[in-house]
């Protein structure tokens, strides 16, 4: 994301070049159910360039919006946003250096400054911006969602395994014992869930001004969050020569039941974000990945195999009926996945499964020494 800085004069002209983008695109939208662009182009091309003020390569753009949206699903009704995000190519966008952009508008092109942080130059610095650039427009700023081709290392042969599990207690904790806890998410969620009640109990205008500009604060530090453990899971991986081994939550709010006083929490649980930073930084940095079963993994007793219900007497406590093993509940779900990830390798598994049985034979029975 790349924001762009504007005076009042040109924030006016992109405005209203929103405005006459999206207006095409609900002009456009209900012409007739087109998957085609060369379709729909024969058909509007015309009147949205007389109508709309719009340069031939903002009413493609607008097309092909108007047609993705068909594409997705033949009985949508589509109603754009009157200042929803224009899609820019390369023939309508262009780069001069990194702190300014050319970009189309119903007055012409416009050279823009770009406010750009470090992390933003090193991901955009000699790298080739791919396909379209997204100009969004978003509390009263403008920003530019660039993709860039990101070169991806050779994923390495693993040597060990790196079992993580998920949670909300603990957000994640990794099998070599390292918990990343939940409880400054857990804070900032119940300040959150508390002002903004308040807020809207009270209903005046200044609560209102207040409760936009609350808008996404949540959601921007949980986004945080997990970017920093899934740099240091990712990390830790590739030191150790690992591959990362993870559970496969998908559907697990359907499938779990939680009491009325923790559907708020269970359900602001950003696990599936957690996950896709881990996958997409893992790839990044060459290290291999691998999804398993969840099923048992926290009731199951790393050291004898025993699967009970009963090895959970307490949520954050396990310990075996048969073999009296104990250790936390999220460690132990971690120690499973990373061995049900060592027995599903094609290639290393033989090693990996013996380091996992002597890691198992080795722990005393009141857990880790």
């Amino acid at each position: 994301m790349v924001r762009l800085e504007t005076n009042d004069e040109e924030k006016a002209v992109i405005l209203k070049t929103l405005e006459q983008f999206n207006l095409a695109c609900n002009y456009a939208a209900p012409k007739g159910v087109y998957t085609s662009k060369y379709e729909l182009q024969k058909a509007v091309y015309r009147e949205l360039r007389e109508k709309f003020g719009l340069g031939a390569q903002m009413v493609i753009r607008v097309i092909s919006k108007v047609v993705e949206v068909y594409k997705r699903d033949k009985t949508a009704k589509p109603e754009f946003r009157s200042r929803g995000a224009i899609q820019y190519d390369r023939r309508n966008l262009s780069w001069k250096g990194l702190d300014r952009v050319s970009i189309s508008t119903i007055k012409g092109r416009m050279t823009l400054k770009t406010r750009i942080g470090e992390y933003q130059k090193q991901h955009l610095c000699g790298k080739v911006v791919r396909g379209q650039v997204d100009l969004i427009y978003r509390n009263g700023l403008f920003h530019l969602a660039v993709v860039v081709d990101a070169p991806e290392e050779t994923l390495y042969e693993a040597k060990n395994v790196l079992g993580v599990d998920l949670g909300i207690e603990n957000l994640a904790t990794d099998s070599t014992g390292e918990h990343f806890s939940g409880s400054k998410v857990d804070e900032v969620r119940k300040r959150y869930t508390s002002l903004r009640a308040r807020l809207q109990a009270r209903g005046t205008k200044s609560a209102k001004r207040h409760l936009k500009k609350l808008s996404g604060r949540e959601r921007r530090f949980k986004r945080n969050v997990n970017h920093i453990i899934s740099k240091a899971l990712v990390g830790k991986a590739k030191r150790t020569e690992s591959l990362i081994a993870l559970e496969d939550l998908k559907g697990i709010r359907e499938r779990v039941r939680v009491g009325h006083n923790q559907r708020e929490r269970h359900n602001k649980w950003a696990f599936r974000q957690l996950r896709n930073f881990i996958e997409y930084k893992a790839k990044m940095a060459g290290v291999p990945l691998q999804v398993v079963d969840p099923r048992n993994t926290s009731r199951t007793c790393p050291r004898c195999g025993t699967i009970n219900g009963r090895n959970r007497p307490e949520r954050n406590r396990f310990r075996c009926v048969r073999c009296s093993f104990s250790e936390e509940a999220d460690y132990v779900a971690a120690l499973n996945i990373a061995k049900r990830a060592a027995f599903n390798q094609p290639i290393v598994a033989p090693s990996l499964n013996k380091v996992y049985e002597v890691a198992a034979i080795s722990l005393p029975l009141g857990g880790r020494s």
